[in-house]
């Protein structure tokens, strides 16, 4: 280690350090050590899950034999979140957000390891792995929104969304690393390994939380432990706040409506394309990557304003609408990076616009309410997109969750402007803007 002098002494930066907060490139975040220690532990652990969810539904199909018995998974994953997610959001406000990522981020590693035993010594059945389903769910609960509003106390909040986005190419590049590695595991040594992998990656982000300087936290008010009406004094918060409730409407609808990629991927590589699981797994592939290279692109802008939420939501669903009648498979294959990229950019500035418009006590309920509605509809719009799949074919499917998602986005404009006190001009003039929001009191002016 160096103990020169100059430019080598200088203490590192921190996420109270106004060299930090005043600038914004693509990894401008990672210069603050608590947050490169949160994101490396992350990579780690994010790796290990994808691991555990591609090698738990082998695991389940080869047990059962049964797609739907792989559904069950799936739903017990997520019906924690959806019964549950709004209390996890309490209990982030109550506790201090580091000592909770603690808790969290050890019970999801004993589960990883409950399944790695049970397989390991060959008396895995299926119920354990419906059991684990629903313990990390329930787990889930609380971490989701523990580490989302966690972020804005490592790094201040000049530099929310860009670490905002960095966590989400974190996850994109685990979602691409994750199913490869899990595949060479499985097939080497079988896929107890993988779960035992999973289950020992929690311990780099239990790492990261201990080296962590807390004093280099800029933590927030927490609410009283024991205080009635907290879960309502959320939802009230919210609904007293347009800033916060469109945003959360609109990642509903897209989460529900534009969200349906495995079913529809799926389909098409076999169906229409007709390529097998080959196909599909590279369909898979280049999604993620869109979707990494559009959080790497996201962590570049400084700002998060709602009218590019809105337009960038609209360019998802008119990008599905678009995509669902292309009739060469490579050409599809190739727009699959663009829709990734567009539609981890509206993911990414629904989130951080959500929580740079919130109060820091309020940040955990609002963000399991975010969280919330964009998970909780998976169970609703899975099947009904699989139904519309089955019986009017998949091209209908993938269109018609691109329409739904561009009205919602017109919907949220209309109605973030209307609580902005603005309308929607159309003058078809050469030279002038065709289409803009403006003052009411503009838009009723008279026309020069």
């Amino acid at each position: 280690m160096s103990t020169g002098s100059g430019a080598d002494s200088a203490p590192a930066p921190t996420a109270l350090d106004p060299s930090v907060r005043s600038k914004t490139s693509m990894f401008s975040s990672l210069r603050i050590r608590n947050y490169r220690l949160f994101a490396a532990g992350a990579v780690v652990s994010n790796t290990g899950t994808w691991m555990a969810r591609i090698t738990q539904d082998w695991l389940v199909l080869s047990l059962t034999g049964s797609s739907a018995a792989v559904g069950i998974t799936t739903a017990m994953q997520f019906l924690p979140m959806l019964l549950f997610g709004l209390y996890g959001g309490v209990i982030a406000d109550r506790f201090a957000k580091r000592n909770l990522l603690f808790v969290t981020q050890g019970a999801m590693g004993l589960g990883g390891l409950f399944l790695a035993a049970m397989t390991l010594t060959g008396h895995v059945q299926v119920w354990h792995v419906y059991v684990t389903a629903f313990f990390t769910g329930l787990v889930t609960v609380v971490d989701n929104p523990t580490r989302q509003s966690f972020v804005s106390e490592l790094v201040g909040p000049d530099q929310v969304r860009n670490a905002v986005s960095l966590n989400s190419a974190n996850f994109q590049s685990a979602r691409l690393v994750g199913p490869a590695v899990a595949g060479v595991v499985t097939a080497a040594v079988g896929p107890g390994y993988a779960f035992l992998a999973n289950g020992l990656s929690f311990l780099a982000p239990i790492a990261g939380l201990l080296l962590m300087r807390t004093g280099e936290l800029t933590r927030s008010p927490l609410a009283p432990r024991r205080g009635k009406g907290q879960l309502r004094e959320g939802l009230t918060y919210v609904r007293a706040h347009p800033e916060l409730i469109w945003p959360i409407v609109l990642i509903g609808f897209i989460g529900t409506f534009g969200f349906n990629f495995p079913i529809w991927l799926s389909a098409y590589a076999d169906d229409v394309f007709h390529g097998g699981s080959g196909m599909y797994a590279a369909f898979t592939t280049l999604m993620a990557a869109g979707s990494l290279i559009g959080a790497l692109l996201a962590a570049r802008r400084r700002t998060s304003r709602l009218r590019m939420l809105t337009a960038t939501a609209g360019l998802f669903g008119a990008a599905l609408i678009a995509v669902a009648a292309v009739p060469n498979a490579y050409v599809f294959a190739a727009l699959l990076i663009p829709v990734g990229a567009i539609g981890l950019t509206v993911n990414v500035t629904a989130n951080s616009s959500v929580q740079m418009a919130t109060d820091p006590e309020m940040r955990g309920r609002v963000m399991s309410l975010f969280m919330m509605v964009f998970v909780g509809g998976t169970p609703f719009g899975g099947p009904l997109f699989g139904w519309l799949t089955d019986t009017y074919g998949v091209r209908v499917s993938f269109a018609l969750g691109g329409l739904v998602v561009a009205l919602a986005s017109l919907g949220v404009g209309l109605g973030l402007a209307r609580a902005a006190n603005l309308r929607l001009q159309v003058d078809l003039r050469r030279g002038r803007q065709h289409v803009r929001f403006v003052p009411r009191e503009v838009a009723l002016a008279p026309a020069a």
